[in-house]
């Protein structure tokens, strides 16, 4: 499944843009701030979330347009589409061959994973950062993972605020979320550990490559009894176990240390391997490769490995999303793919 055509309006820099990629390669060049960046992040937009930057929906609509804004894209026979109005541009509306749908729902259709310059951090940086991406890996193979998620939070949220009430607590509607909490993170956990696992071993196998093979495990995330916990929630003003607090622990198989102290060119290297291994194991277990978003993803990488990720990239087939400054670093790609040009606020054929 691939995104076979995007239309945007009042979308960031874009007033209004279409673009019709094929299946495979789709490079998208440009100077820097031309909308590049956009793009990617109105496809990711067609999955569960906030989107590749973690945005507000206010921040993503264009200035001048007045509040609200809409991303469109056909996969296969289906329609999808989302935004905000300008009556209620904090609101996020999605809409599935023109029905009203759940944002949670559209990992049904369409399983999107990026690379972005600010995760060139993400094993040095704080662990939410971590739990987040390792998410969207969950996600990919468990389309049911972000309403598990959805839930737990809504419960977490409510147990707080209930904890934080002066006065005797209501003991039944504190149990009621408790028992929410612990079935919806029950969920969350086994399928963390199930993907975690399944990709550790596809990791295992992998010989070593252009990019270093990376070991994960997960840290945490069991909630304990939370009846018990009650008071020490209550004095923290947070719930302090559970799967919110969950950390993927990422190690370079190489030379036996944590990636955080790898390398920043190492660090690098590791995202890229886990998250092609990852659509690798995406593509043989539902029988579709998630759509993959690179953003600025050759410019930071040598000769010798950018030519192994266009290799191994276009060996494994699907759609994949890159951008550039110049079309000469993804000259290794060939005629194949879908070149694009994106200057001010829109976008042509190269």
């Amino acid at each position: 499944m691939h995104v076979a055509r995007l239309s945007l309006s009042d979308f960031r820099s874009y007033a209004d843009a279409l673009v019709a990629p094929g299946p495979g390669f789709v490079i998208l060049t440009g100077e820097n701030g031309a909308g590049k960046t956009n793009l990617l992040e109105a496809v990711s937009l067609l999955s569960p979330g906030r989107g590749l930057r973690g945005a507000a929906l206010g921040e993503m609509a264009r200035k001048q347009g007045g509040g609200g804004f809409a991303v469109a894209g056909r996969v296969g026979d289906i329609d999808i589409g989302t935004g905000a109005s300008r009556e209620a541009p904090d609101r996020r509306q999605v809409r599935v061959n023109g029905a009203p749908a759940s944002a949670n729902g559209l990992s049904e259709y369409l399983s999107v994973l990026w690379l972005t310059p600010a995760m060139d951090r993400l094993f040095a940086d704080a662990a939410s950062g971590r739990r987040r991406f390792l998410d969207r890996l969950v996600l990919a193979l468990r389309p049911d993972h972000a309403t598990h998620a959805a839930r737990y939070e809504a419960a977490m949220r409510a147990r707080n605020k209930l904890l934080a009430e002066e006065g005797p607590w209501d003991e039944a509607w504190l149990g009621a979320l408790e028992a929410r909490m612990a079935e919806h993170g029950a969920a969350i956990g086994e399928a963390r550990a199930a993907t975690v696992a399944a990709l550790g071993e596809r990791l295992a196998a992998a010989p070593e490559g252009a990019f270093a093979r990376a070991l994960i495990a997960l840290d945490g995330g069991s909630p304990g009894d939370l009846a018990a916990a009650r008071a020490r929630d209550a004095a923290a003003g947070r719930t302090l176990a559970g799967p919110h607090r969950t950390d993927l622990l990422v190690t370079h198989a190489g030379k036996d240390q944590p990636a955080a102290l790898s390398s920043t060119g190492e660090q690098k290297a590791l995202l890229i391997g886990l998250v092609l291994a990852h659509a690798d194991l995406v593509a043989a277990r539902t029988g579709r490769r998630p759509t993959l978003l690179l953003d600025e993803i050759a410019a930071h990488l040598d000769p010798a490995r950018r030519a192994a990720l266009f290799e191994r990239l276009g060996g494994a087939g699907g759609q994949v999303w890159m951008t550039g400054t110049e079309a000469g670093l993804f000259a290794g790609i060939g005629g194949g793919a879908a070149w694009l040009t994106v200057a001010e606020g829109a976008v042509r054929a190269s």
